[in-house]
């Protein structure tokens, strides 16, 4: 059992790579988006109550697929690393994973602010994120958080074995995915 944390700022292309990588092994794409917009048909995102499902949803499914014979998963996630809570959350999905044996493999992207403002708005992101179609109010949420949170490490901040940060700015997603699994072997 295998758990890819691929994990970057807004529109950084986390969930595009993801969808690359699951096509060239065998890991499972499970990008964040995907509890929030089941959870935005009832609850918004912004309120405590689809804060609970999401929550509730993603501990769910990352315990079953622990428990899985699945190769294993590949979760997107957008990492306040200056919030304790964030390091806490992705330390709790860690440990579901390795409680049952799994390696844990952590990507981080980045990629240029004005690249990734023009990212926000391309077709496949809008497909697979509703809640990101009104446009104006989906850039001023990326630059609101974007000034609000670090989403990106510092130089020698990570202190996993397993880990690459690659600048995606000017790499095709496939490129990204091929270098991840030839990285780590997947």
């Amino acid at each position: 059992m295998k758990l890819v944390i691929v994990f970057g700022p807004h529109a950084v292309g986390k969930m595009t790579v993801g969808q690359e990588l699951a096509k060239i092994t065998d890991l499972k794409l499970f990008h964040n988006h995907m509890t929030i917009e089941l959870v935005s048909n009832f609850f918004s995102y912004s309120n405590q109550e689809g804060k609970r499902l999401v929550a509730l949803l993603r501990k769910e499914i990352f315990e079953a697929v622990a428990g899985s014979d699945l190769d294993g998963l590949i979760f997107t996630f957008m990492w306040a690393l200056d919030m304790q809570e964030d390091w806490d959350y992705i330390d709790m999905v860690t440990r579901i994973f390795t409680d049952k044996g799994a390696d844990i493999y952590y990507v981080e992207l980045e990629a240029d602010f004005d690249v990734r403002i023009e990212r926000n708005k391309t077709p496949n992101r809008l497909l697979h994120k509703p809640t990101k179609r009104n446009l104006e109010q989906s850039e001023e949420r990326f630059r609101r958080l974007e000034n609000k949170y670090r989403l990106n490490s510092y130089e020698g901040e990570m202190p996993f074995i397993n880990y690459i940060k690659i600048n995606n700015t000017n790499i095709a997603p496939e490129i990204i995915a091929e270098t991840i699994k030839e990285h780590f072997d997947l």
